[in-house]
């Protein structure tokens, strides 16, 4: 069996990989070792060290280094954006009540996203932006700070929103902003050529996995709820369904990212990485395999047998 090394760094990233895992062995002949890497320095060390052969998350560093003159692929994007709830207080029907307030946004993960997502709304010069870390307020804790009405709002992930809308507050339905979101993936351009075949069969169970989350999930969960469940510490099944149907709402079964998610999360990268401005984003991504997959019927073919689907056609 044929062997890939997958990394990743946060456990909310556990009920894809698993699936992903679980995938290519049964079907497509692939051993996926998955690996954690805790500190980002190592973590994005890990392509260029050996540590890994793909990652899975938190791609925005590739520019830099591809600045500097390493040869990065990026070749898949299975999420619909970055997957986030806008909570606000109970009394805020629209963003019309954020002028002249200030938004808490994460200090990780992708914090100048919010700057990106004033300026379509319209709100760029009208409302300021505080950044608010997670050892101040605990992880994904910054509703807390719309709580206290030190803010007027907070994007949040949906795997923590219970406990903001049991403290009181509630979702606002805003447009999100097209990014190239959690669970895309890259490798490196040397990898990617020396390694086509066993790379398009890992595109293959990543494809398939999206596809059993999305169509079969009785048959996903029962995945997730053996390693996944353990590494994200989760005891109760019915927390770990709530946290599985909020990563499969943000998934897409065609992993191809739009033209404005690669420009939006181009810019929000060189907001941290400034050197890299000059590159042309588009040569970092090969969509080779997921379009040869697309083209051979691979994807409709997945769909159309899973029973998701077959109760809907």
């Amino acid at each position: 069996m044929d062997k890939l090394t997958l990394a990743y760094r946060d456990d909310d990233r556990t009920p894809v990989i698993f699936t992903i895992k679980e995938m290519a062995a049964r079907h497509y002949g692939l051993d996926v070792e998955v690996v954690k890497i805790k500190g980002t320095e190592d973590y994005e060390a890990a392509l260029f060290d050996g540590a890994c052969d793909v990652i899975i998350e938190h791609l925005e560093y590739l520019y830099d280094e591809a600045a500097r003159g390493k040869k990065i692929t990026m070749f898949s994007a299975p999420s619909t954006g970055a997957g986030l709830q806008l909570v606000v207080p109970a009394g805020v029907e629209t963003t019309k009540a954020f002028k002249g307030k200030v938004m808490a946004v994460r200090s990780s993960g992708q914090p100048h996203a919010v700057t990106l997502w004033l300026r379509m709304m319209g709100l760029e010069k009208d409302v300021g932006t505080t950044i608010v870390k997670d050892a101040e307020v605990g992880r994904w804790g910054q509703w807390k700070k719309v709580l206290t009405g030190e803010c007027i709002a907070s994007f949040i992930s949906p795997l923590y929103g219970p406990d903001a809308l049991a403290a009181g507050l509630k979702v606002l339905r805003v447009p999100e902003i097209p990014i190239v979101g959690h669970f895309a993936q890259a490798c490196l351009s040397q990898f990617a050529a020396a390694k086509g075949d066993l790379l398009k069969a890992y595109v293959k169970a990543g494809i398939h996995a999206v596809c059993l989350m999305l169509y079969d999930r009785d048959a996903a969960l029962e995945i997730c709820a053996g390693e996944p469940m353990k590494r994200l510490e989760i005891a109760d099944r019915s927390k770990l369904e709530r946290q599985f149907d909020a990563i499969a709402g943000s998934l897409k079964p065609r992993p191809y990212p739009t033209p404005q998610a690669i420009a939006n999360t181009f810019e929000i990268a060189t907001m941290d990485y400034p050197e890299a401005a000059g590159l042309n984003p588009l040569s970092l991504w090969n969509l080779r395999w997921v379009k040869e997959l697309d083209d051979e019927g691979f994807i409709d073919r997945l769909m159309d047998r899973m029973p998701g689907r077959l109760q809907t056609n």
